[in-house]
Formats: C-alpha cells, structure tokens, sequence
C-alpha cells in the first residue's frame, strides 16, 4: 500500500498514462490476438486450456486488515482485473490473510467463476499438508481448486502424491511447484524432470534472469505451464531507474511504462505461460494488464532492452 518502499519506488518511474486508455486497450480476453488490444492468452501445455498471460500476485499487498480503508483499493485491484480478462490469481498460505481476501472480494463482486484460482501447500507432512490445503478451499471458497502449488518445493514428493489423488478425485485441475530463488533451481530442475507436472513457477526479469539457463528450456521441452514470479524483482528494477524518464526507445517494443517493458521482456519468452505481479493499487494493475497486450519482443529485441538497461 502506500507504506510499501516497492510501491513508492514505482510511483516514482510509471509513466503517465491515462486510466482511461488503458480501460480501453483492456478487453475480453482472446487467443493470441496482438494487434487487437486484446489480452493475450497462451496455452496451458497439458490440456491446451488457455491463460491471460498477466495474472494477478497477492503476497503483502492482499494480506490487509479487514477495514473499508484498506479492502477499498484492493477490491478495486480484483475488480479492474476481472474485467480486463485477467485469470489467474495466485496466493499461499505463507501470505497471511491473502487467501481470505480473494475469498471474499471474488465473493463480494461475483466473479469467482472467472478466476483461475492457485495456491500452494507449505508445510511438512500428509495430514498437516492436507488440513493446511483443506483450509486454503475454504479460505479462497472454492470447492474445486484450479491450481495447486508445494510452495518452495517443502516436502515435495509427499503433497505431490496427494495431489496427485486429489487430481484424479476432480478435487484439483492442474497440480505444480514454485521457487523464487536461483540457488533451488537443480532440485528445482530434478523435480520437473521426474514428471506429472503441469505448472512451476519461478522467479524471472531482467535483474534476475538465471532461469532462462536451464530450467525456462527444460519445462518448455517437458510441457509444464510456467508462471512467472516476482517480474519486478522485489523493486529492484524500479529501483534501477529511479528518476530516469521512460527512454523514447521503450515504445519501439510497446511500452508506455517501465512496467510494462520490464513485463513485456518476460512475455517475450516464448516458453513464458503467464506473470503474476502483485499489486494493491488500482492504477499499477492497469499498467500491468497493458503490459499482457499488443506485440512483444522477439528474441533479438529482448537481448536489445537487456543491453540497453544495463548501460543506463
């Protein structure tokens, strides 16, 4: 919220961009359709079942007091989401009151049957694992989860192999695992390569790109949907342009913010199913929904923003 140094760090870089032409660059969301205005969606490899390549983090900016002062802003971030085409919403049990909160505010504005609905388990053992995810379901209220996540790969190999029962019961749609750190990326790695998959999500941006190494090529080559944490790295790419106006060259890619270009570097991998900035004010989650339309940066133009980042 406003108390938050990475909110403030982006204040200080967006790019002033009207609200009401990015409501109007935000529309229904459609396969592929770039030169639209449309939201581009991409295929989970699995089942072929499309997602909204923005999605829609809670970790901090969702784990608030249960006061009109501090539900108002993010009610405004769950609406504005639903509407632009956004899907995927992704929360933990690690995240406080965050899975609450979706829970609600889906509740309250009837859009829970348009969400994609992700959490994760994060605890050691079956039955502590099972009772935290049974209290995410009702937490999130929802009966059938879309998505199901180990969190930082804790105890893997035994929520996997109840998640893969709850897959099979119809309990759960798609099953994953996350990290958000480059030093779990082996284990991260072994653990795709054993297969039975259908996400992982990771860290990945221009100040942390380690995964484009390994394991982005590995999930593509193994078919695993891959959602893309932490894009803005903490703020610390904001922090890296702090007080620098947008260069003129960010709209030879489509950019008309700082996020959206450091957003559109992530969308312009092609192994990249979706990116889940997190967000509790209104006017980022627009920029950011921005961000998901038009064209991307083919594979020369990412290494050119990269370069050209780094010489700023």
């Amino acid at each position: 919220m406003s108390n938050d140094p990475i909110s403030r760090d982006r204040r200080r870089c967006l790019a002033a961009v009207a609200g009401g032409a990015l409501l109007g660059a935000l529309g229904p969301s459609r396969a592929d359709d770039s030169e639209s205005g449309a939201l581009i969606s991409r295929a989970i490899p699995t089942t072929g079942e499309r997602l909204p390549v923005i999605g829609l983090g809670t970790y901090r900016n969702f784990d608030i007091a249960d006061t009109e002062t501090e539900i108002a802003p993010v009610r405004e971030v769950l609406r504005r989401f639903a509407d632009g085409g956004g899907r995927l919403i992704d929360s933990s049990p690690m995240y406080g009151r965050s899975e609450a909160t979706v829970g609600r505010l889906a509740r309250e504005l009837g859009v829970g049957n348009r969400l994609f609905h992700a959490t994760k388990v994060w605890t050691r053992g079956r039955e502590a694992g099972i009772a935290q995810m049974d209290r995410s379901f009702e937490r999130m209220r929802v009966e059938r989860m879309d998505l199901m996540q180990v969190h930082n790969l804790l105890d893997a190999d035994t929520h996997l192999e109840t998640l893969r029962a709850w897959k099979r019961e119809g309990r759960i749609r798609y099953l994953g695992v996350t990290h958000y750190h480059a030093g779990a990326y082996d284990e991260l790695a072994a653990t795709l390569e054993r297969g039975g998959l259908d996400f992982v999500q990771l860290n990945y941006s221009l100040a942390e790109p380690e995964a484009d190494r390994r394991l982005l090529p590995l999930a593509a080559d193994l078919g695993i949907a891959i959602v893309v944490n932490r894009p803005f790295a903490k703020g610390a790419l904001f922090r890296r342009v702090r007080g620098r106006p947008l260069p003129d060259w960010a709209a030879d890619y489509g950019a008309a913010s700082w996020a959206q270009l450091f957003l559109k570097f992530i969308l312009g991998h092609p192994s990249v199913t979706c990116t889940i900035p997190a967000t509790g004010n209104p006017g980022h989650l627009l920029d950011n929904l921005a961000a998901g339309s038009g064209r991307m940066p083919d594979p020369s133009e990412r290494k050119q923003i990269a370069t050209r980042l780094a010489d700023l």
